[in-house]
């Protein structure tokens, strides 16, 4: 794609250098006016049909389900279900399965490779996920345990099934969930074969399958031997990916349901056997893992991720979300009739002040309880509820157009620079370089914490003056232009009319949400 198309990202760096990977966040299909008859054709006939057939065979699979833990313990579940449950139910499971795949439109799985047993890879990782079709690769799999959210289990028939499955469960709600699946995938990894193989998906989330996301670690705790399988859909049309932007749930399963036929091709690559090191260091292991897939897929290697509900992209050093918060509180504010350059903030410089959501509405002169709750959840609370009103003054600071990049940079340095005795003027310290690339670009914290530590190297005091923050804000190759592009777009967000276009860090022009896809 050339330069300005929402598929890619231009590097901020004018001077020649590697090839930029593609944005793995963004999935635009283009139809042509003959595809579009045959979409509305198909989709008219043939889809509805699929889709009817799928949901009865979809419902014929919850008897199998039942049949299975019916009537065991808890304490018999925490053991691989064995004798006629497991060759009645899972024979009937996987076949159904099948075939509710095949009246979707798959109609081929080509399998290439050959699956290790469960004593020499204990775990599988697939890769790319790029739609709710993957879970497809379960089948030439053999139905191997998964690793699901817990509030799925509240879901009619895929409750069911994940109890079929003895799925490893991680409640999001739970802070020691977490360190629980930990613990179980380890356990089920080295029984030393007793538990059927585990397979995850390590990027986490969906993508468009032009790049691999970022790997999380949770495969590669155990230290086991992984075998990679790389998941492919070689048609002329990509109708299955289901990205952060693009198609939604019911437009993918429509056009995938109006093709003729589909096909998926799984790929088992060679066990990877972790080295010592990496069988201490997950995060390793997960990375030397995605480059071995990416390098068989052809595609890059990449540090995006989702970091909470947004996805984050690399820029330089520094992860930037694709499009930072202070956009949409922006947009909230406008809605309300708030014009951020005529509020009288008040913060006081290098000092914090704490406020509650009534005083918030209060400074802003905002009435609506809604909007209210909205725009104050946009900023980091403490553990009684509060925000500090220099996050504030520098949001509507950056919303208010009014000002040059140097002056705002400059009052982002006041707002939050810090006065050391040992120190002969006032510098920005990690916490507050870390707030204002966090509320102006959307930077993860620990990430501009690292990125701070690596500017104040051989520094004697660890913190930025006014000129180096500047230097890094408005001169530097690479971070300079990230910093004008998000704060002063060629084409302003709040701006902005349904379809058109915004302008991203990079320098691109990314579509909008297309909100009903």
């Amino acid at each position: 794609m050339s330069q300005g198309s929402p598929g890619d990202w231009a590097p901020l760096d004018p001077t020649p250098g590697p090839p930029t990977p593609p944005n793995p966040f963004v999935h635009e299909l283009h139809l042509s006016r003959l595809q579009r008859v045959k979409f509305c054709l198909l989709g008219a006939l043939l889809a509805p049909i699929r889709v009817l057939l799928a949901f009865i065979v979809l419902f014929l699979l919850w008897p199998f389900a039942w049949l299975q833990v019916a009537g065991l313990t808890e304490e018999q579940l925490q053991e691989p279900i064995t004798g006629w449950r497991k060759t009645v139910c899972h024979n009937g499971v996987l076949g159904l399965s099948r075939l509710l795949f095949f009246l979707l439109g798959f109609l081929r799985i080509r399998v290439r490779g050959q699956r290790a047993s469960r004593l020499q890879a204990p775990v599988l990782v697939a890769a790319p996920h790029s739609t709710f079709f993957d879970p497809i690769v379960l089948l030439p799999c053999d139905l191997p345990k998964v690793v699901s959210r817990a509030e799925n289990l509240s879901v009619p028939v895929i409750g069911a099934l994940l109890r079929f499955n003895q799925a490893i469960l991680v409640s999001r709600h739970d802070p020691a969930s977490r360190r629980r699946v930990v613990e179980e995938v380890r356990r089920r990894a080295t029984s030393g074969g007793k538990w059927p193989q585990v397979l995850f998906f390590p990027e986490g989330t969906c993508s468009n399958k032009k790049a691999l996301l970022k790997f999380k670690p949770g495969a590669f705790i155990a230290g086991v031997p992984v075998q990679p399988v790389l998941i492919r859909y070689p048609n002329s049309l990509d109708t299955t990916s289901w990205a952060w932007r693009g198609p939604g749930v019911l437009k993918v399963l429509w056009l995938t349901a109006s093709q003729p036929c589909s096909i998926v091709d799984v790929e088992f690559l060679p066990v990877y056997h972790p080295s010592p090191e990496e069988s201490r260091n997950p995060t390793l292991y997960a990375n030397n893992v995605q480059r071995v897939m990416a390098q068989a897929l052809g595609i890059p290697a990449t540090e995006c991720e989702f970091v909470g509900s947004l996805p984050v992209i690399v820029v330089g050093r520094l992860k930037v979300a694709l499009e930072p918060q202070l956009w949409e509180l922006g947009k909230v504010l406008r809605k309300a009739g708030l014009s951020p350059g005529h509020v009288d903030t008040g913060a006081e410089p290098g000092r914090s002040r704490m406020i509650s959501q009534e005083e918030f509405a209060r400074q802003l002169q905002l009435s609506d309880p809604q909007t209210v709750a909205g725009a104050f959840s946009y900023f980091q609370q403490d553990a009684k509820g509060l925000v500090d009103f220099r996050d504030v003054a520098l949001a509507l600071a950056a919303l208010d157009g009014g000002r040059s990049l140097e002056e705002l940079t400059r009052l982002a340095f006041e707002l939050f620079a810090e006065e050391q005795v040992e120190a002969p003027d006032r510098l920005l310290y990690k916490d507050g370089f870390s707030t204002i690339l966090h509320l102006l670009l959307g930077s993860p914290r620990p990430a501009a914490a690292t990125l701070h530590a690596e500017l104040c190297q051989g520094g004697p005091h660890q913190g930025l003056s006014l000129c180096q923050f500047q230097d890094f804000s408005l001169h530097d190759p690479l971070h300079g232009k990230l910093f004008s592009t998000y704060l002063r777009p060629s084409q302003k967000p709040h701006a902005s009319s349904p379809g058109t276009p915004t302008a991203l860090a990079n320098g691109t022009v990314q579509a909008p949400k297309q909100k009903g896809d």
